[in-house]
């Protein structure tokens, strides 16, 4: 079988945009999600800013300790739920932060069933743009 050369440039476009990770409209919602997922430890934007937000807190000894990306928690079989960070409070409370832009329903899931398997406290915690502020929600 023989291709002519426009034929193999189209099959070798469209192979370099499935590699690339191009963004894809999901039909059930109107906002574009981006395919793949960041390599383990890697922050997005909105982490980085709620890092340097704990790296104040810890400054100034509101907290002891955070780490980001740090522990695997099994909610079941299979099943696990890996936190954003992992907070030592000044009163020796462990605390897990989740940072969220927007919540889908089975990670609202995980830290709802994680929050009723582990003795830390859950919070999770949005950049409200409107206030320029946190806003935190406790599970």
């Amino acid at each position: 079988m023989r291709i002519t050369e426009q034929q193999l440039e189209a099959i070798q476009n469209k192979r370099n945009i499935a590699q690339k990770g191009t963004l894809q409209r999901d039909k059930r919602k109107s906002d574009v999600r981006v395919l793949g997922r960041l390599k383990q430890g890697a922050m997005n934007k909105t982490e980085r800013k709620y890092n340097d937000y704990l790296e104040s807190k810890r400054m100034k000894g509101e907290i002891l300790w955070f780490k980001f990306d740090c522990i695997n928690l099994r909610l079941a079989e299979k099943t696990f739920y890996k936190p954003d960070f992992f907070v030592l409070t000044s009163d020796f409370e462990l605390q897990v932060h989740e940072v969220k832009g927007h919540w889908e329903d089975d990670a609202l899931v995980k830290i709802k069933v994680a929050a009723e398997l582990y003795p830390f406290s859950f919070k999770s915690v949005h950049w409200n743009t409107k206030n320029n502020a946190w806003d935190v929600r406790h599970f």
